[in-house]
């Protein structure tokens, strides 16, 4: 299936853009207020696995009306294959060529619960720019990206509150003993980390997000909702799964790497409908307190569907269409994600978009939405003018680049139509390069680089330049194997 049939049955056809008068970017000292951001973040939801990309099976009435009153992307794409580099990458601005965080990887410490690799300090990020410009700034859900009296802690990564899991082996279980609050434990009474419990964590996490909403109200405020869901393990309130038992066949899954469950498929269904939920919460807490009109909305993942298809059954949810690959990898279906944005009387209702741009264009988007300088070294470039219908003051890149450590070391390039990768590098650091036509091949089914050597040997070289030596050993690969 070609590009332009697969955009038609996803339902996003053509972009189509049209100019409207309004400014959006703000200085500090400006009498009109900022607007207020959100930016969600679901965690391993595939691209096709929200109604308003196309899922029949699972419903998300919330997200999807976001999405007629906004903007929908087609072509965006997470910054990695998996939890903590694609993170970093949305957190730092930068791609994985450049980033510090490459790949998963726990660290000694805290407790059981080690946490990742920690950011350095003074790790310019998206927060740090937010409160420059007067935001309080919150981050909800999953960290991944260093323990608790690390350098990576959020607290001393430009956030005043985080309330959730900060490390990523921890939120394995959705009803375990404890949450992190801020620098200490709050203890969930009656949890055991069993398959049920009496709190739920999405929901507890999701009720203290919006309290920090209504807590700061009256000033401009920053939320980082990185939800925990949909990712394993299979758990989710009765009532919600409830609401989809019976409609399938749906044998048990006996458990393995993560908790056995009676009906995985009802289950998985419920858990991205519980997000759509607590967005459908958030929405109308934004209405009751009179900020929806100056608040922006995005929604993403932070990469592909999992690839544990007797827990996740992706073929049945087509949770990623036509799209090659899954979590881990990075052939589309690994990277690329939905992402929505919703903005009332700013972005215009009902517009789609395939403007290719990555998590690392978020930081540059929100400096300039804010009228706060980016940082030099950003590899992003603004989306803000895509999102005004201002498609000709659009900046674009030569190139999206990924470069993951992770599932045997795989680099990857999209250079307009053209779709480079390059896998299982750490054994073979000459790995011969895959080429697609993603206008002609969205599923890279079939490899041309043979038809096209000059196309095959510049996005090589992009491959050679875009990378900079990691830090950190365990994250060299290929031309830097031997370092």
């Amino acid at each position: 299936m070609n590009r332009r049939s697969f955009l038609k049955r996803v339902g996003v056809g053509t972009a189509s853009l049209m100019m409207v008068g309004c400014s959006a970017g703000f200085s500090k000292n400006s009498a009109k207020r900022p607007p207020n951001i959100i930016f969600i973040m679901t965690d391993d939801l595939g691209y096709q696995e929200l109604g308003c990309y196309g899922q029949k099976k699972i419903k998300t009435p919330n997200i999807d009306q976001l999405a007629a009153e906004g903007m929908k992307f087609t072509d965006y794409y997470s910054g990695s294959a998996v939890c903590a580099p694609a993170r970093c990458n949305l957190v730092t601005g930068k791609h994985g060529g450049h980033a510090y965080v490459r790949d998963n990887g726990e660290i000694g410490g805290w407790d059981t619960y080690n946490g990742q690799t920690p950011l350095p300090a003074g790790q310019e990020n998206f927060a740090t720019l937010l409160k420059k410009q007067g935001y309080a700034t919150g981050a909800f859900g999953k960290w991944g990206l260093g323990r608790v009296d690390s350098t990576g802690d959020p607290l001393e990564q430009g956030f005043d509150r985080f309330f959730g899991y900060n490390c990523q082996r921890h939120a394995h279980n959705l009803y375990p003993r404890f949450l992190v609050d801020d620098k200490k434990k709050r203890t969930l009474e009656g949890n055991t980390r069993g398959l049920t419990g009496k709190h739920y964590a999405p929901q507890v996490i999701a009720d203290e997000m919006l309290e920090f909403v209504r807590d700061k109200k009256d000033q401009p405020f920053f939320v980082y909702y990185p939800t925990v869901l949909p990712h394993l393990a299979l758990q989710a309130p009765q009532a919600d799964i409830d609401a989809y038992k019976g409609k399938w066949d749906d044998p048990p899954y006996k458990g393995g790497s993560y908790l056995p469950h009676p009906t995985p498929k009802s289950c998985y269904a419920a858990m991205v409908t519980f997000v759509d939920k607590q967005v459908g919460r958030l929405m109308a807490l934004l209405k009751e307190l009179g900020l929806d009109d100056n608040t922006i909305v995005f929604f993403t993942s932070d990469n592909g569907t999992t690839h544990l298809k007797k827990q996740v059954d992706y073929e049945f949810f087509e949770s990623v269409g036509e799209l090659r690959g899954l979590k881990g990898a990075l052939y589309e279906g690994g990277i690329r994600v939905p992402m929505v944005a919703h903005w009332p009387g700013k972005i215009k209702a009902g517009t789609v978009t395939d403007l290719p741009s990555a998590h690392y264009d978020v930081l540059a988007t929100l400096a300039d939405l804010t009228g706060v300088k980016a940082p030099a070294d950003t590899d992003g470039i603004s989306f803000l003018p895509t999102l005004m219908s201002k498609p000709r003051k659009q900046k674009k890149h030569d190139y999206l680049f990924w470069d993951f450590a992770g599932y045997g070391g795989q680099l990857a390039v999209r250079m307009g139509k053209w779709k480079g990768i390059k896998r299982n590098l750490r054994k073979k650091p000459n790995a011969p390069l895959e080429l697609y036509d993603l206008e002609k091949d969205i599923a890279e089914s079939t490899n041309v680089a043979a038809d096209y050597p000059e196309v095959a040997k510049k996005i090589e070289m992009i491959m050679l330049e875009a990378r900079t030596k990691p830090e950190i050993e365990k994250f060299r690969f290929g031309q830097y194997s031997d370092s």
